[in-house]
């Protein structure tokens, strides 16, 4: 069976836990920076568990994140 590549570009938007859970940042957190308020860029700092769907998907781009 050949090695499984992993897609960059999802690597670097996604993290996976050791229990499998995919996670994601917030979107929009660097648009506008100077005019959100200190607690509002704080908030961007968070990832949101993917839904189970696309955890799916993601898991499939990246393999070896496990």
């Amino acid at each position: 069976m050949p090695k499984l590549k992993t897609h960059k570009a999802a690597a670097k938007r996604f993290k996976i836990t050791g229990t499998g859970r995919v996670l994601r940042p917030k979107a929009w957190g660097n648009k506008k920076r100077s005019a959100k308020s200190a607690r509002t860029k704080r908030m961007y700092d968070k990832f949101f568990e993917v839904p189970e769907a696309t955890a799916k998907m993601v898991k499939r781009l990246v393999p070896y994140a496990d």
